[in-house]
């Protein structure tokens, strides 16, 4: 798990695809996840690759990866550039929405993209010790937990995770109706519950906001549109 600092820097014309339109992005060649890509990378970086991907996502110009050449490579050791808090919703794939392979991305996912002490425990080993570079909170239009929150449904476990929301809902401001046929009011409960959770990382973790710090990780928010696969940072 150790992390090469010997100064190679990974380029890659994907990095230059940030700021494109969609239609613009054009597919690269596929990068192996080693520790010269990982160390050759910034925070920012980082960020400007998940971003680069996911325009390639969105214009159907996704990178054509050998997968099986990616297990290989990692079944000795791991070397991700980043970490993605996200949703279990099955349209929401972080690996997939930011075209990157196996062995690129380390993901947490639990309904309603939030974080608690065992998230946050692992994405600071994510970054700590296995160098991931940044952290992506992606939160995605439509949430069912999001909705879930907001109409206060009780089921089972679910009752009791809804919970996790519950400070989101109260952040996205007064309504007359609290409803989750409100789609306005239920997307701003998605934004701030993923503002809450990145502001949560940095007000609970000592590890993770020491290397923010440092230059050393960004933490960011993000939002997915699920009726278009396009990512915007928040």
């Amino acid at each position: 798990m150790g992390i090469s600092r010997r100064g190679f820097f990974y380029s890659t014309v994907a990095a230059t695809a940030v700021g494109l339109t969609a239609t613009r992005a054009t597919a690269t060649v596929c990068a192996m996840p080693t520790a010269d890509r990982q160390a050759g990378f910034t925070p920012q970086g980082v960020v400007d690759e998940l971003m680069a991907g996911n325009a390639r996502f969105v214009s159907g110009n996704m990178v054509n990866c050998d997968f099986a050449a990616q297990v290989r490579l990692t079944s000795e050791g791991q070397y991700p550039i980043a970490a993605v808090v996200g949703c279990i919703d099955s349209r929401v794939p972080p690996e997939l929405v930011f075209d990157q392979g196996i062995g690129d991305i380390f993901t947490a996912r639990v309904a309603g993209n939030f974080v608690n002490t065992d998230i946050i425990g692992s994405l600071e080993f994510a970054c700590r010790v296995a160098g991931a570079k940044a952290i992506v909170v992606l939160g995605h239009t439509q949430c069912g937990a999001v909705k879930g929150a907001v109409d206060q449904v009780e089921l089972g476990n679910l009752t009791a995770m809804l919970q996790n929301i519950e400070p989101a809902v109260a952040a996205a401001g007064p309504v007359a109706v609290r409803s989750s046929s409100d789609s306005e009011f239920v997307q701003r409960v998605a934004d701030s519950n993923v503002t809450l959770a990145v502001q949560n990382i940095l007000d609970t973790s000592e590890v993770l906001a020491g290397m923010v710090e440092a230059g050393e990780l960004v933490i960011v928010g993000a939002m997915h549109d699920i009726a278009t696969g396009q990512v915007t940072l928040l």
